[in-house]
């Protein structure tokens, strides 16, 4: 077999779809942010990015820069080994103190991604359990459908945000199997916030443990930054809490957070944790500093939410079809994967302005979309010039206002 005309077939698929994913070849500048630098077409110029998500500009905050290089010049650049060789920093234990503190946990495991996280400590978990069920959300994201596959243990999937659904199937599970609920705080597509209390009282009254998702709202949300369950004073009634240190906090890595035991069962089982190398100290210390600030600051919180509030008001005015929600994610309903990637490189074009088109397998069909993330840092006349370059858009564009 010819192997590079069936890669070359397949990518053209995606071409033919609408799908083929473009990387826009950007340059952050400290100091400027939301703004960066775009390499394109020859040429360079500087764009505001209303997609990001670092979503309270963390990755340029003073303290942070200042802790990494602090770190790098200290420890260098990286780990030297995986956690049981060699590769234990003392900025990952400190790091793991500070986010099983920020979740009320006794112990916290940190990862080098927020999709390992997730990937290793449900597979792990749903594996050794024995009898094990796994109840997952719909819309889980993809990180926890792969650990949820790759446990092989047994899964059923309740409708979305479905408290009833889930009872229903739970209610019908043998009394004896090992039941573990797996949802997510924030959608990040929809932006739709579970409703926490009634999937943990379900949960509770047929004996599964709980897995939650944080990572599209720790640093977020609650007084502490520790996410939605944060908010809530739900922290306790979850058994793990998953969250990451790229979003939020801006900088890199995944974790998760529960009882000692659970977190030591992970640390000693999960292969994704054990056979890959530590997360850089650089990197652990940059994300220790984030975290420690965000537990005391609430500045960058409630300028992120007043701006998306606000841009959520400016386009609803304008008339375009803002996909509904409670959180600080501002989805634009396209659908059309072709239509949506035209907008996409009509505001970069025309008006210096870098939304990545979201298009499937990221959503479903027929639901392609421009995802809009505000940060503190956007200005109402940004905003404003956001809003005029959609306008113009969706004309060239032909899509329609309505949803």
């Amino acid at each position: 077999m010819s192997f590079e005309p069936f890669f070359e077939q397949k990518v053209q698929q995606l071409r033919d779809e609408g799908r083929y994913r473009v990387f826009a070849d950007l340059e952050r500048v400290v100091g400027n942010f939301p703004r960066a630098q775009v390499h394109r077409n020859g040429e360079t110029k500087e764009v505001t990015v209303w997609c990001s998500n670092d979503y309270l500009g963390m990755a340029q905050h003073p303290k942070v820069l200042d802790a990494m290089h602090r770190a790098l010049d200290a420890h260098g650049a990286g780990a030297g080994g995986t956690r049981n060789i060699s590769g234990t920093n003392h900025f990952h234990v400190l790091l793991e103190q500070e986010l099983a503190e920020l979740h009320g946990k006794e112990a916290a495991l940190i990862f080098t991604s927020g999709y390992v996280s997730n990937m290793a400590a449900l597979s792990t978990i749903a594996a050794h359990l024995p009898d094990a069920i796994v109840f997952s959300d719909a819309d889980n994201h993809a990180s926890m459908i792969e650990g949820i596959r790759h446990s092989r243990a047994n899964k059923q999937i309740f409708r979305h945000n479905d408290p009833k659904d889930l009872e229903r199937q739970l209610s019908a599970a043998p009394a004896n199997a090992s039941k573990i609920v797996v949802f997510e705080s924030v959608y990040s597509m929809d932006g739709d916030i579970a409703p926490i209390k009634e999937l943990c009282d379900i949960a509770d009254h047929y004996g599964a443990i709980t897995y939650i998702d944080e990572v599209h709202a720790v640093g977020l949300y609650g007084n502490k930054g520790g996410g939605i369950s944060d908010r809530e004073n739900l922290s306790e009634r979850l058994t793990l809490i998953e969250g990451t240190l790229a979003k939020g906090f801006g900088v890199m890595g995944g974790y998760v957070a529960g009882s000692a035991a659970l977190i030591d069962f992970i640390r000693g089982y999960a292969s994704a944790f054990i056979f890959t190398t530590a997360l850089s100290p650089v990197l652990a210390a940059g994300a220790l500093e984030s975290v420690r600030h965000l537990k005391s600051s609430n500045v960058e919180r409630d300028l992120h939410q007043r701006n998306a509030a606000m841009l959520k008001q400016k386009l609803k005015l304008g008339g375009f079809p803002v996909i509904e929600n409670e959180s600080h994610i501002v989805p634009l309903l396209v659908g059309n994967p072709s239509c949506c990637f035209y907008a996409s490189e009509h505001l970069m074009d025309h008006f210096d302005i870098y939304v990545q088109p979201i298009n499937y397998p990221t959503v479903p069909r027929g639901t392609e979309r421009l995802r809009l993330t505000p940060t503190p840092y956007h200005t109402e006349e940004d905003m404003d010039k956001l809003v005029e370059a959609l306008q113009s858009t969706w004309q060239a564009c032909g899509i329609r206002k309505t949803a």
